[in-house]
Formats: C-alpha cells, structure tokens, sequence
C-alpha cells in the first residue's frame, strides 16, 4: 500500500493555511519554529493556535508582522472594501513600507543560509522561483528583477519556508491535488485594484496547467503564495478511484468569505 498526501482545495489554498494543515496533520511544531528562527528575520512573531472555521476545528498558522513589515492581506476592509480612509496617508500605499528583503536573489540567500536541510531548502526556492515568475510574468519583467510586496514581504518568506519544512519532516512524495476552487471579483493589492484570480495566481495557473473551478464567491480564494506551492508540489491531478483516509489536517485561512476558509490536507493510503 502506498501512502500520499491528497490537498482538498475546496476553499481555495494559502500559505498559511498550507502550514496550518500540515501542523495539524503532525509536523513538528518545536522543530518548525527552531528551523524558522535560523532564517534571520525580524518583524514578525508567530502564533500557532487551534481555532474554529465554519463550525470545524482547524488549526491556526499566524505570521503577526509588526507596523512596519504590515501588508493588511488580512484587513477585509482594505483587501475589498472601497473606503481607505480609515487608513494613515503612509499605508495608502504599501511601496512605502521598506522590506529589507524584496528580490529573489535576497530570499534565496536567506533560504541557503538557514538551518533547513537540502530537502527543505530545494523545495522553498522552488516555490519561491515560481512564484517570482508568476509575478515576473505579470509585470514583463525578469523574474531576477521581480522587486515588490507580494514576493519580499517577510509573511511570505515564513510562509513558504515553513510549509517547505513541514512537507520535508512529513517526507510524503505523492501528493494529489484534484482542482483549486477560486472566487470571483477584485482585490486590493500593491499594485491598485486587480481582478480575482490576479495576474500572478493566473500566470502560475497557466504555465503549471493547474486544473482551476471558479466558484460564486467573492473575493480571493487562491493566493499567489498558494498557487506556487500547488505547482511546486502535486505529483498528480487525478485522485486513486479507491482509497483510505489515514488521517486529516485542517488549516484555516484569515479572510472570511461565503467558503468554509480551511484547507483540508488527508494522509491517503491506496494500493
């Protein structure tokens, strides 16, 4: 019998909600937060929780980023709302908040210096090439000259190095993923208002053949972050047509939208 992870995008995916998954589904959490402080960053702080989603216990994977590495992917207000006032002049626009590491070169740096092993750090800088190519591809640029929020904010360096490291503690090789569940409408970002999935969670989509369903819901289900660790990590798009359920993780997402907001990460055992 053979043993592989199956990812229920049902609700979209994230990376947080990826690493939420993965914790619950059994990782490590001393050995995750040790290997996280060798990255060397600051701003942040991380809060690893068990809240409720929807009526369903899921466990809580929180980057808390201080004011000045703050990007709001949380606030539904700024993300979909039309009103920023409530918001300081200084956030109207978030290239005015300085990342000390905003280009892939840095993040890949921070990566190969880190305490994560050859396995961990081979997947982190995959997704993360991916990712910047997503965006490379948006903006018509060279992935190496890819230079904003979405990819140097510290909440997605953590994100993606801890999903990275929680995969290769668990050491599954297979991993099924079905289809990514996206919504409908615009969202807030770097760059000004931007139609759902945006450019780079398309781009991603489109060079990774990843099988897409857009469901009638507003607001964004599949982030950028998350469409680049489908890419990096699904072995295959069809699901075995009989199969055991060994276990299940569930890991919950911020954003409240007309979804559940979980990600639901199975331990399948198939022959």
């Amino acid at each position: 019998m053979k043993k592989a992870l199956y990812f229920d995008c049902t609700s979209g995916i994230s990376g947080d909600m990826s690493v939420a998954a993965l914790l619950d589904l059994g990782t490590d959490k001393k050995m995750l937060l040790d290997t996280l402080a060798s990255l060397n960053l600051s701003g942040y702080k991380i809060k690893i929780s068990e809240v409720e989603k929807s009526g369903i216990h899921a466990c809580d994977f929180d980057v808390i980023l201080d004011k000045k590495h703050e990007n709001h992917d949380h606030d539904m207000n700024y993300l979909h709302g039309h009103n920023w006032d409530h918001l300081p002049n200084h956030e109207h626009n978030t290239h005015a908040h300085h990342h000390e590491h905003c280009c892939l070169s840095d993040i890949l740096s921070i990566l190969e210096n880190s305490h994560m092993t050859v396995g961990a750090k081979n997947m982190a800088c995959k997704i993360f090439q991916i990712l910047a190519q997503g965006e490379a591809l948006a903006h018509h640029v060279p992935k190496e000259q890819v230079h904003f929020h979405e990819v140097g904010a510290v909440d997605s360096i953590v994100d993606i190095a801890a999903f990275a490291i929680c995969m290769d503690f668990l050491g599954y090789k297979e991993v099924f993923l079905p289809v990514l569940k996206e919504g409908t409408g615009t969202i807030r970002c770097q760059h000004g208002i931007l139609p759902i999935p945006v450019p780079a969670t398309s781009n991603i989509v489109c060079s990774h053949k990843l099988p897409l369903s857009i469901l009638p819901v507003q607001g964004e289900l599949v982030t950028p972050t998350g469409a680049a660790i489908a890419a990096a990590i699904t072995t295959s798009f069809t699901l075995p047509e009989i199969f055991q359920i060994n276990k299940i993780g569930i890991g919950a997402g911020k954003r409240d939208y007309a979804v559940p907001g979980i990600l639901r990460i199975m331990e399948i055992q198939y022959s």
